[in-house]
């Protein structure tokens, strides 16, 4: 762990240190050629590198820059909260396209009319996990219901989990005898192979009674494989989250996933305004919130809790 870390702040390190010979460099063009069009774009664009790079230091967790596995999950309420999970889904989806992530699904159930019960990415780049990770919650969103004949104001939950993509340098012991492995047949989006075969697996870590499945890959070792890669992240956070309660009570019960206890409202009825609970951040343009606008509110988030 020590020597993940210490590889973490010298990867940051080196990111500055870069920007710094960038800007030395760019100082004695600017002095040689102060109307050069090249050198001024050069100093813009060296302006919008260090702007990113004063966020650099609230990386601090040793798997802050590894991808992440995000999970969401419709609340109570059937179809309205299906569909705000689909919609978180679409969201979280256009908030990794913004950044160049790569967003992969890796399982997703459908709902019963109308959006889906859970959906299940790998998102992958660069410090994905360190953005996402205070993205652990419930999320609570009001507004008319398009599923309402009457046109009734409607309140809808659903809740997000996150965990790091870990690579094979973290070593995570697992017993073969600790596991319960179970194959089933594939629902929703896959082509005749996935639905008509048992490839879909679905592994259950007995100890901690830690759940993961997949079924999105063509075959049922494939999927098995991405399973496990999935159940050594989500024991890895579990280790990380425990490490946390013992440190520090607050930022242990920042983990929690618990109905009543929301971090984020997104109200587009009777006024147009999203909320963070934690950070009082708030954004007015709700639209492009849901169309992935949300760095303002996990830059926040993250330097709350640095």
């Amino acid at each position: 762990m020590i020597l993940q870390k210490k590889s973490s702040l010298e990867k940051s390190l080196n990111e500055l240190l870069d920007l710094e010979a960038e800007y030395k460099n760019l100082v004695d063009l600017y002095e040689i050629a102060p109307e050069d069009a090249e050198v001024l774009a050069a100093i813009e664009q060296l302006a919008h590198k260090a702007h990113s790079a004063k966020f650099i230091t609230l990386f601090r967790e040793p798997a802050d820059n590894n991808g992440a596995f995000l999970f969401i999950q419709a609340g109570a309420g059937g179809t309205e909260a299906q569909d705000w999970a689909q919609m978180m889904s679409r969201m979280y989806a256009r908030w990794a396209e913004r950044h160049g992530f790569v967003c992969e699904v890796i399982e997703e159930h459908e709902g019963d009319t109308a959006g889906i019960k859970n959906i299940t990415y790998r998102i992958s780049g660069e410090r994905a996990y360190g953005w996402l990770k205070n993205e652990i919650g419930v999320h609570r969103l009001v507004r008319i219901s398009p599923f309402n004949a009457n046109g009734k104001r409607q309140t809808s939950f659903a809740s997000v989990d996150v965990w790091p993509d870990i690579d094979d340098t973290i070593e995570i012991e697992i017993n073969d005898k600790d596991l319960r492995i179970d194959t089933y047949r594939s629902s929703g989006a896959g082509g005749q192979h996935v639905n008509k075969t048992d490839s879909a697996v679905r592994i259950t870590h007995i100890p901690t009674n830690t759940v993961v499945t997949c079924q999105n890959e063509r075959s049922q070792i494939q999927n098995r494989e991405m399973a496990m890669k999935m159940l050594r992240s989500k024991l890895y956070e579990l280790e990380m989250q425990k490490r946390a309660a013992e440190e520090d009570s607050t930022r242990a019960a920042q983990k929690k996933i618990e109905w009543g206890s929301q971090i984020r409202n997104y109200v587009l009825y009777p006024y147009q305004l999203v909320k963070d609970v934690r950070t009082n951040v708030e954004k007015t343009d709700s639209g492009a919130v849901l169309d992935g606008d949300l760095d303002e509110f996990m830059l926040a988030s993250l330097q709350q809790s640095a």
